[in-house]
């Protein structure tokens, strides 16, 4: 079975752990926090990053690349050597993740929509998104297994402004969901980001609100679905109690018996 361990989610830094329990091995998505709370927050989790098989990267934006080199360094020294995952765009677009790779001599490997990678006994699946970034992305995981019941499969999508056609495909029928719900319509009007900001956020290529982050969870919800986790919640213009909320209402619609959470900035969530 797969577990995610989400570090850090939201605007201040963001990095979540794969795990496939069957190998005890993992993928790394996003690294946008300090190594202090990395290593921390992983060894809360109890899982052992001598066993990260690879990094994946979602966009270029500094809260998901700027802890990535101090994180590779801290893992080399501990003898592990993942290998970087993201599109040439997003390569070309992000010093921090350049010099991440150079820091520690990195095998990179690109990756494009439609691609499949194989890490940590793990089929990934970049799908589009649709972002104010060089090139932005969310991943399906699914376990490689030949079992005669089917794998384990998960979804993660953040930091984009639509579901994309490409996204619903992607989500479809997996165990475990992170799904974005970054904003409150009504609070981010009202708030204190300058008017350029908001039209950003509330664009198709900002960030999903807490009311198309329902829409989509009401479209993706199934009778396996086992657990969805809120995910980027602002800490300006939305509360953790309203994605909860929001959730568990669609949930409860469905009749479903989904463990629903929320992300936290500066705590570990665990779903699996």
């Amino acid at each position: 079975m797969l577990r995610l361990h989400i570090l850090a989610s939201g605007s201040g830094g963001n990095a979540a752990i794969v795990e496939n329990a069957a190998t005890g091995e993992g993928v790394l998505i996003d690294c946008g926090i300090c190594k202090r709370d990395f290593f921390a927050r992983a060894e809360e989790a109890g899982f052992d990053l001598g066993r990260l098989r690879a990094v994946v990267v979602t966009h270029d934006h500094g809260d998901h690349t700027k802890g990535l080199g101090v994180v590779l360094r801290g893992l080399a020294k501990a003898g592990a050597r993942p290998a970087v995952h993201a599109s040439e765009a997003v390569f070309a677009a992000s010093a921090p993740l350049r010099d991440a790779v150079a820091s520690v001599g990195a095998a990179f490997e690109p990756f494009g929509g439609g691609d499949v990678l194989e890490a940590a006994g793990l089929a990934v699946r970049p799908f589009r998104t649709s972002h104010d970034a060089a090139d932005s992305y969310g991943f399906r995981f699914d376990e490689l297994t030949g079992a005669s019941d089917g794998c384990d499969s998960l979804g993660y999508m953040t930091d984009t402004g639509i579901v994309t056609d490409k996204a619903w495909e992607a989500l479809s029928g997996v165990r475990l969901l992170a799904l974005e719900s970054n904003h409150d319509a009504r609070m981010l009007e009202v708030g204190p980001y300058p008017y350029v900001i908001k039209q950003r956020i509330a664009s198709a290529r900002g960030h999903l609100s807490n009311d198309q982050a329902r829409e989509a969870l009401d479209n993706l919800a199934h009778e396996n679905l086992r657990a969805v986790a809120a995910m980027h919640v602002s800490q300006e213009n939305n509360t953790y109690r309203l994605p909860r909320e929001t959730f568990e209402a669609v949930i409860a619609e469905h009749g479903l018996s989904t463990t629903v959470s929320v992300a936290f900035q500066n705590r570990l969530v665990t779903i699996g």
